[in-house]
């Protein structure tokens, strides 16, 4: 039998997790190089499994990861898998984490509210899907408060992040915030678009259709630019792309990549004109009842999570994704003829104009209103908006320093 006989299949990932438990698989399938084979992955996954089970875990937590898999975080570097994994290493087992992706428990638009539920303990979404179940998740929806990924990292590392973001998190919604990845939003034009020039301004797109998220301030941007917001299902999307129903999606280059929709976007749109957060988030009830010293051990997995995410996705958005102009060959993008449209900052800012708090407030002002009041009193927007500013512009976002936030 030849080596690539061996590599591994779904159907083969399934059988191997049947033996040995799918979140061992996973943690085992993140250890092997590119050319694993199948009996390469049984010994991993029995050792794993062997490793786990050594120890009776006093919490069992069940991680609702939405779409994801070993396969697609390959591709988008959201820390999930990582985090699973060191949250157990670092307890020595009094946590173990049954990590269920690929949609098998929840999907990006209930797991939060299934995590509200009880169902499940640790969930993953981008939290404008999230923003359904959790509302006051649009208080990081404002168009353009985030200037580039790096401010958004700079954010979520801030000290500040707490009063703004997770405090009220936890006394509205019952989520402790744990990490998240971060990219700026723009829209991703269909195959309608291939035999079209690259777009060079926002004008370029009035008219279009577009597929919307779960977010309600991501639809005020979007109607001030003529985008036309038509909510669809993530798991939707890829179908309303292919066969033209809309003529693009709002949402974020690393998610086209890992969802497999590269074959039916001709062209991405660098609007970056609002926050594309898969974040990872715990029950608030499940986490007060760990006691302060397995509390202190999720929250340095996550800031640890956190620091993986900011270096390993920027390294994949340029080495895997192609997510830049020029991309590199061989590249999902480059692979697939996706073209990645950059507008010039004069295009950027007139788009800002058109839509931002800052430029035009008035259709802002009742959720604005609404977040200020969630929040205890603060201006939102503005803070945020400020500690967005705070670093300089053209900052790399992997040189953006890391701080336990909760730390002050």
């Amino acid at each position: 039998m030849t080596d690539e006989s061996q590599k591994i299949s779904r159907r083969d990932f399934m059988k191997v997790s049947a033996r040995y438990g799918m979140t061992s698989t996973l943690l085992a399938a993140g250890t092997l190089g590119a050319g694993a084979t199948v009996a390469n992955l049984a010994q991993a996954a029995e050792a794993t499994a062997k490793k786990r089970n050594t120890v009776e875990p006093k919490f069992k937590l069940k991680f609702g990861a939405s779409g994801f898999n070993q396969k697609n975080l390959d591709i988008q570097k959201s820390g999930q898998l990582f985090f699973a994994k060191d949250l157990e290493d670092r307890t020595d087992g009094a946590i173990r984490v049954e990590f269920i992706g690929s949609n098998q428990i929840c999907g990006q638009t209930n797991c939060v509210k299934k995590t509200q539920q009880r169902i499940v303990d640790i969930y993953s979404a981008s939290t404008q899907n999230s923003a359904g179940g959790a509302p006051y998740l649009n208080v990081l929806d404002y168009a353009y408060m985030f200037p580039s990924r790096a401010a958004q990292y700079h954010f979520f590392y801030s000290p500040k992040s707490e009063a703004l973001l997770r405090e009220p998190l936890r006394k509205r919604h019952k989520i402790q915030f744990l990490f998240t990845h971060c990219e700026l939003r723009g829209i991703q034009l269909g195959l309608k678009w291939d035999d079209k020039p690259t777009v060079t301004s926002v004008e370029q797109l009035a008219g279009t259709k577009n597929r919307v998220t779960g977010t309600q301030l991501g639809r005020i941007a979007m109607e001030l630019m003529n985008l036309n917001p038509v909510p669809i299902a993530w798991e939707e999307t890829l179908d309303g792309l292919k066969q033209g129903l809309i003529d693009g999606a709002e949402t974020w280059m690393g998610a086209v990549a890992y969802a497999g929709m590269a074959p039916v976007v001709s062209q991405c749109v660098d609007l970056q004109f609002f926050c594309g957060t898969e974040h990872t988030a715990m029950s608030l009830p499940v986490f007060d009842k760990l006691g302060s010293d397995l509390q202190d051990d999720v929250m340095e997995s996550a800031y640890l999570a956190q620091i993986y995410t900011q270096g390993m996705n920027e390294a994949g958005l340029y080495d895997i994704v192609g997510a830049t102009n020029p991309q590199k060959p061989g590249t999902i993008f480059a692979e697939n003829n996706v073209r990645v449209a950059t507008l010039s900052d004069a295009e950027l800012r007139k788009a800002e104009q058109m839509c931002s708090p800052e430029f035009n407030p008035k259709p802002w002002e009742q959720w604005r209103e609404r977040l200020n009041k969630w929040s205890g009193g603060h201006d939102t927007y503005k803070e945020i908006y400020d500690i967005a500013r705070e670093i300089p512009k053209d900052m790399p976002p992997v040189n953006v320093p890391p701080r336990r936030w909760w730390k002050g």
